[in-house]
C-alpha cells in the first residue's frame, strides 16, 4: 500500500457537509431564496434524556428524533443505536432522507432518530427496555405514528427493534387498525414485507446496473462496458455490504476481491466466497484470518486496493482529503450516507472517477419501506389475490403454444411463463423501476445542464426542484 500522509484539516461535520452540497445545487436553480431556505432548514428536533432501570441500577441515555421537512407526510427515517450519535448527525441524516425520498418519488418527508449507545454492550432484555422507553418518549411528543412519523432500521437496529417499537405503540393505542404502519422493517410475521431486509443492498445493485446501461459513461471512467468480471471492493460487511456483495457476485458475475470490516479487511485478487465469509464471521465474530485471503489489519486499507468498483458501505467521512489521492478505483459507489467528503469528491472527479451518490444509491431501503407502509395500510399481502390467476393464465398460454406449435416448451421457459408473481417479486420489480427512473432523471440533469459538476449535484437539483414544486402546490410559496 502507498505510504500514509498526515491528515489534512477539513470540515468533517456531516451537517455542514450536507448544507454545502445543498448550497452548490441550489446555486444552479432559479428559485426564491426564501423557498430554498425553507427546503434546507430542519423543521423540528426533539432531544430526550431518559432513565432505564436495570435491576437495582439506573442508567441514563440520550436520544434524538429530527423532522427535517413536512412537505410530504408522514415523515420517514431510520433509528440508529450507536455511541457516535449526535444531534448534528441526526439532523444531517434527516435532511438526506428528505432529498432521497424526493429523488425516488417516495411521498414522505425526511426524518431520522438515534440513541447514543453501543448495542453490543447490552443484553437483549436491556436493549428491549431502552427501545421501548425511547419509543414511549417519541409517542409522548407526537414524533411517532402511521400518519405522523414512521421509523425504520438503521445502524445498530433491525427487525427485532422494529417489532418492539410496533408493540409499544400498539399498547399505547389499542385497537388502532393501522398501528402496524407506525414503523417499517418489521419481521414478516409482524406485518413486515418480503425483501425489506436486503432492500438497500438490492437497491445498490440495481443502481450500479443502471449506470452500466450507458457504455459511453463507463468507457469515460476507463472501464469496458458490462458488469461481468468487474473487480469489486466493499468497505462495510453489515446488512448492506453483505447483500450487495451477494447480488453482484451471484447475479452479475462480479468478482468481490476485498471486504472490509470495523477491525480490518480480507483480500484475494482471485475473488472471495461471500457466503463462506459470512459464515466465518458468524462463528469467529470477525472476518480477519479468513482462509485463502490476505488479512489487512488497518480498516482503512481496503479503500486503497486497486479495483473497478469501490462500494463504501460503512460510515460517513471515510474518504477524505487525507486519503483521496490513494483511492484507486474507476467507480466509487456510496452505499453508506456521506462516505466521501466534498474536498475528496472534487479530487476524485478531477481524476475522472465516476461517483454514484448516496441519496440515489442507498434509497432502496426507504423505497421498500414505502411498500411495507402501504401494505400495512391496505391490510393485504402483495400478490395474494392475483398470483394463482397469473399462474392459470400462464399455464393456459403454454398449453396453447404447445398444441399449435406441436412442440413442448423447455422446462426453464415454462417455469418463467407459468410463474405467478409473489410478494418479493413485486417488491424487487417496484424497487428496480424506482432506481431506473431516478437514475434517468439524475443523468439527464447531469448531461444537459451546464455547471453541474457530478452526479451528486445533479441528484440534489432533481430533489430540490421536486420539493419546491410540492411547496408551491401546497400554497406555501407563490
Amino acid at each position: 500500500m502507498p505510504k500514509r500522509s498526515p491528515k489534512i484539516s477539513e470540515d468533517l461535520n456531516l451537517n455542514n457537509i450536507v448544507s454545502a452540497q445543498f448550497d452548490e445545487a441550489a446555486s444552479l436553480l432559479r428559485e426564491p431564496h426564501g423557498l430554498l431556505e425553507q427546503i434546507k432548514r430542519c423543521d423540528n428536533v426533539f432531544q430526550v434524556n431518559f432513565p432505564v432501570k436495570f435491576g437495582n441500577k439506573m442508567k441514563h441515555f440520550s436520544g434524538w428524533r429530527a423532522e427535517h421537512s413536512h412537505h410530504r407526510k408522514p415523515l420517514k427515517g431510520g433509528i440508529r443505536f450507536s455511541p457516535l450519535v449526535t444531534q448534528d448527525e441526526i439532523v444531517a441524516l434527516a435532511a438526506l432522507m428528505t432529498f432521497k425520498c424526493a429523488l425516488v418519488d417516495v411521498p414522505f418527508g425526511g426524518s431520522k432518530g438515534g440513541v447514543a449507545i453501543n448495542p453490543r454492550e447490552f443484553e437483549e432484555r436491556h436493549l428491549e427496555q431502552i427501545t421501548r422507553r425511547f419509543t414511549a418518549e417519541l409517542i409522548f411528543k407526537n414524533f411517532l405514528g402511521p400518519g405522523v412519523n414512521v421509523p425504520a432500521p438503521d445502524m445498530g437496529t433491525g427487525e427485532r427493534e422494529m417489532a418492539w417499537i410496533f408493540d409499544t405503540y400498539d399498547a399505547f393505542y389499542p385497537g388502532g387498525i393501522d398501528n402496524m404502519a407506525c414503523v417499517t422493517g418489521k419481521p414478516v410475521t409482524q406485518g413486515g414485507i418480503r425483501g425489506r431486509k436486503e432492500a438497500t443492498g438490492r437497491g445498490v445493485q440495481f443502481g450500479i446496473r443502471q449506470v452500466f446501461q450507458y457504455p459511453e459513461d463507463i468507457s469515460a471512467a476507463g472501464l469496458e462496458p458490462g458488469l461481468s468480471g468487474k473487480r469489486v471492493v466493499i468497505q462495510g460487511f453489515g446488512n448492506v455490504g453483505y447483500h450487495c456483495a451477494c447480488f453482484l457476485l451471484e447475479e452479475d458475475d462480479c468478482k468481490i476481491i476485498a471486504v472490509g470490516g470495523h477491525d480490518g479487511a480480507v483480500y484475494n485478487p482471485k475473488g472471495l466466497d461471500i457466503e463462506k465469509l459470512a459464515k466465518y464471521r458468524k462463528s469467529k465474530r470477525t472476518i480477519l484470518g479468513f482462509p485463502g485471503a490476505k488479512t489487512l489489519r488497518d480498516p482503512q486499507a481496503v479503500l486503497e486496493i486497486e479495483c473497478d468498483i469501490l462500494i463504501a458501505a460503512a460510515l460517513e467521512n471515510q474518504i477524505t482529503l487525507s486519503n483521496a489521492d490513494r483511492i484507486r478505483t474507476k467507480i466509487l459507489a456510496e452505499a453508506a450516507n456521506g462516505p466521501v467528503t466534498p474536498g475528496a469528491e472534487k479530487k476524485l472527479l478531477k481524476r475522472g472517477v465516476l461517483l454514484i451518490p448516496d441519496i440515489f444509491l442507498n434509497a432502496g431501503g426507504v423505497t421498500v419501506s414505502y411498500f411495507e407502509w402501504g401494505k400495512n395500510l391496505a391490510h393485504m399481502r402483495y400478490g395474494r389475490m392475483e398470483r394463482r390467476l397469473e399462474e392459470f393464465r400462464g399455464e393456459t398460454l403454454v398449453r396453447h403454444l404447445e398444441r399449435t406449435g406441436g412442440q413442448r416448451i423447455s422446462p426453464s421457459v415454462r417455469k418463467v411463463l407459468v410463474h405467478g408473481a409473489e410478494e418479493v417479486d413485486l417488491v424487487n420489480s417496484g424497487l428496480e423501476e424506482t432506481m431506473v427512473n431516478a437514475y434517468e432523471e439524475i443523468r439527464n440533469v447531469f448531461k444537459r445542464r451546464r455547471r453541474v459538476a457530478g452526479l451528486r449535484t445533479a441528484a440534489y437539483v432533481v430533489a430540490i426542484e421536486k420539493i419546491a414544486t410540492a411547496y408551491r402546490e401546497l400554497g406555501i410559496f407563490p
